[in-house]
């Protein structure tokens, strides 16, 4: 049976945090405009990756720490200068911008008396493992918040993570994943991947006056935007981290082989992507164990990747978030009595209703009522990590072990993940899902209906 295990502040010990600076922000400091769709995910994202290492090869990562923290000093921060700034709240404006003022990214150097090994199925979601990145603590204000944290932790093996906190309003997970990249090419000896990288988010203003032109169920307004606006106006103001673990839920991985994914590509009646089925799928399931009232409303969020729609299309480097919220949503009793072609029907409407005028149709929507997507009332985010190449991350050492979230102590999010080293290759996706006790019992018993 599969089981995690637990961490302990025993088990790893940390160095105290370095502050990375630029050596080349700009002077004056630079202000960067955030789009709408930036300002509406500005959450921190905790990512950690895991590498093996052979036993000949264990003495090989003695300096790994030395080795990150130089290339983040010295190269990476040179184009991705606006990483070591600060959010800040614009009292004339009223919205968060991104202040290039070289605060400086934090890199923090680790070690764990454990093995790799003792940590057990490294693909099982385990809230434990946030010890292995590095959180700037609970009550903190913008001023203090870094926008980069880095923790590189060495096992006794030999074998190491490299952990990540990011702001999503900052980077979503394409720009994301390929900052990682460049890092790893950077240690590894190699150039930059991406040379040029394009932060101009002002292709994302929204009109004057506001043109909404769709009921955009996918967001929901701020219903007391006056305290939240509160957190960011006072400087000394302490607001908690979302990253506050609740222990009311539990976290399970359901695991769909490629044998599983064709069946339901097929039973979807008409040709599909492995997301669209098993997010459709997943939809279902969840629905039927959380709602009771067959006339109720449920709702599936995810992703889009608007790079391609856009007119003009966005350039290569593009690091701002270049995806929206598309919504699929249905009463329960259709979900629950209709063919499962059905669902994904739905799914696939979802994706066709997003154009470039939707995307307009967004952004004012967001000018106008300040929103966020609407994880509320049932409604849940599937999240495809798993599209991202995280397994192709190297940091001179080989191939990753495992690479993924921080589970989070909650049950708004669905996320896919591809298993281990099958990345791209047709391999397991991996379903995280987190829900209460009871309604996780009812799911699992859903989940394997295909």
């Amino acid at each position: 049976m599969d089981f995690t295990v637990s961490i302990t502040n025993q088990d790893v010990e940390k160095e105290e945090p370095l502050k990375l600076v630029s050596p080349n922000n700009p002077d004056p400091p630079e202000i960067i405009f955030l789009s709408n769709i930036d300002l509406a995910v500005a959450f921190p994202v905790e990512t950690v990756f895991f590498f093996e290492v052979t036993p000949d090869k264990s003495s090989s990562t003695l300096n790994i720490s030395h080795r990150l923290e130089k290339a983040v000093a010295e190269v990476l921060l040179v184009p991705y200068y606006f990483m070591a700034g600060r959010l800040n709240f614009n009292r004339q404006t009223r919205r968060l911008e991104l202040l290039c003022n070289n605060a400086g990214a934090l890199f923090v150097s680790a070690t764990s008396r454990l093995r790799l090994k003792d940590l057990g199925k490294l693909y099982l979601p385990n809230s434990t493992f946030h010890h292995f990145v590095h959180r700037p603590g609970l009550y903190k204000t913008l001023a203090e918040t870094a926008l980069l944290t880095i923790q590189v932790t060495r096992f006794s093996c030999g074998g190491f993570s490299v952990g990540f906190v990011t702001n999503h309003g900052i980077l979503d997970g394409k720009s994301a994943s390929e900052m990682f990249q460049n890092l790893a090419s950077i240690c590894r000896g190699e150039n930059i991947v991406n040379q040029v990288l394009y932060n101009d988010r002002t292709c994302f203003r929204a009109r004057i006056p506001p043109q909404i032109k769709y009921p955009h169920m996918e967001y929901v307004k701020l219903q007391d935007i006056s305290s939240l606006a509160s957190s960011f106006t006072a400087p000394n103001q302490l607001f908690p981290s979302p990253l506050v673990f609740s222990e009311k839920f539990t976290h399970k991985l359901f695991s769909f082989t490629p044998e599983m994914i064709a069946t339901l590509k097929e039973k979807a009646m008409k040709r599909c992507s492995s997301f669209e089925a098993i997010a459709a799928h997943l939809w279902r399931a969840r629905t039927k164990a959380i709602f009771t009232n067959p006339t109720e409303v449920s709702t599936v969020l995810f992703a889009v990747d608007i790079r391609s729609k856009t007119s003009p299309p966005l350039p290569n480097g593009f690091v701002g978030n270049a995806v929206i919220t598309a919504f699929a949503t249905s009463k329960v009793a259709e979900l629950v009595e209709k063919p499962f072609c059905f669902c994904v029907e739905k799914m696939r409407e979802a994706i066709e209703r997003v154009t470039e005028e939707y995307v307009r149709s967004v952004i004012d929507w967001l000018e106008v009522y300040k929103g966020v997507p609407a994880t509320c009332n049932g409604n849940f985010y599937v999240s495809a990590w798993s599209k991202l190449p995280f397994g192709e991350l190297d940091f001179g050492f080989g191939k990753l072990a495992h690479g993924g979230p921080v589970a989070s102590g909650n049950d708004e999010f669905a996320l896919l993940l591809s298993e281990g080293k099958s990345v791209g290759n047709g391999g397991c996706i991996n379903v995280w899902m987190g829900l209460e006790r009871d309604k996780m019992e009812k799911f699992a018993a859903h989940i394997f209906e295909i």
